[in-house]
């Protein structure tokens, strides 16, 4: 496992979390590790009691856990939350990268009338168009492009080769990750004459704050109006965001989802890996759709949906269940239908 350096004793760690040692708290841990990797300098965790057999098995130094458990003879950390604790010493560990440096970089090409406020680092190549804004302590890494008008909020990062299209508006303390694209034109065309025509998209995108956007994502700009992503959303890499659509606050997508355009997404709505939503349907807020599944409509507020159409996952989990038992099924009918001819070649003999 890759050491960083920083190191403490499982007495510090526990200090550290506010956590209740169980154990001897003078050994030294250098890493967070799996519990079946985890060795002597390691600090692992559980959240389920399913794991406790490996653990007894494992060589970590010390161990997060939401109670005590009995017999096990390492050290443990006893918390309240162990995912917050985690998160906690996953930081304390992280490796210590060379901060980003403050001013803009000499190959920067900044357009008329751009707005740069102070502590902002701007990396190499980055081209930041004509009208531009970016707020203070922004951090915008080698290659990206600002649009013409667009606006940067506080504290947000940029990773290398970002694109934010013209007359988009970015929030505070947001974060988009490598080559992701905000504001492209959207996919909308009628046919006129023959051939597919391009319907103009001249709206924006409003990235509200606290927003992590995660690599290789596309946020279309709006026809008219914006495109929006609510305050304290979490997107996950590879996400199709089409023209129009509108997310709500604090709501978690994940890889490979599609959102068609003029969608209504709800306040803390889930969307699992490879969902697909048509276009111009409402997500009540709460629902959580499970992976590869395919809505075709809206839903009510706390909906549980699973499959393809998507349905109700308990009616879906009851349809998985059979399709398990097709092939017995199948046998069964197979066998009928011998049975049924037998009889009916019986009824014709008799007359």
């Amino acid at each position: 496992m890759k050491r960083f350096g920083m190191k403490m004793t499982v007495a510090q760690l526990a200090e550290r979390i506010g956590a209740e040692l169980v154990g001897n708290g003078c050994g030294q841990i250098s890493a967070v590790g799996a519990v079946e990797t985890a060795d002597e300098n390691d600090v692992t965790f559980i959240t389920n009691n399913r794991h406790i057999p490996r653990l007894k098995k494992s060589r970590m130094g010390a161990v997060i856990v939401g109670r005590r458990i009995e017999g096990l003879a390492k050290p443990q950390l006893i918390v309240k939350n162990v995912d917050a604790a985690l998160i906690e010493m996953l930081n304390v560990f992280a490796p210590k990268l060379k901060a980003a440096a403050e001013g803009i970089d000499p190959t920067v090409k900044v357009g008329q009338n751009v707005k740069i406020a102070k502590g902002v680092s701007v990396g190499a190549g980055v081209v930041i168009d004509d009208g531009a804004a970016i707020g203070e302590n922004s951090v915008i890494a080698s290659g990206c492009k600002i649009g013409e008008n667009s606006k940067l909020g506080k504290n947000c990062r940029l990773d290398s080769n970002v694109v934010v299209y013209h007359n988009c508006v970015i929030g505070n303390n947001v974060i988009i990750q490598a080559n992701s694209t905000i504001g492209s034109t959207g996919f909308g065309y009628s046919f006129i004459d023959g051939s597919h025509k391009l319907i103009p998209h001249n709206g924006g995108v409003v990235i509200e704050d606290f927003v992590e956007i995660g690599a290789n994502c596309c946020v279309d700009r709006a026809k008219f109006g914006n495109t929006v992503i609510g305050a304290g959303t979490k997107i996950d890499n590879l996400v199709q965001i089409a023209h129009n659509v509108v997310i709500g606050k604090c709501c978690l997508i994940a890889g490979q989802v599609g959102i068609s355009g003029s969608c209504k997404i709800g306040d803390g709505v889930v969307l699992a890996g490879q969902v697909g939503l048509v276009d111009n349907i409402e997500i009540g807020e709460g629902t959580m759709i499970g992976a590869q599944a395919g809505v075709m409509s809206g839903t009510a507020a706390g909906a549980r949906l699973l499959g393809s159409p998507a349905i109700d996952i308990r009616d879906a989990m009851k349809v998985f269940g059979l399709m398990k038992r097709l092939p017995e099924l199948a046998e069964s009918l197979k066998q009928l239908r011998k049975r049924i001819e037998k009889l009916e070649a019986a009824k014709d003999d008799k007359k």
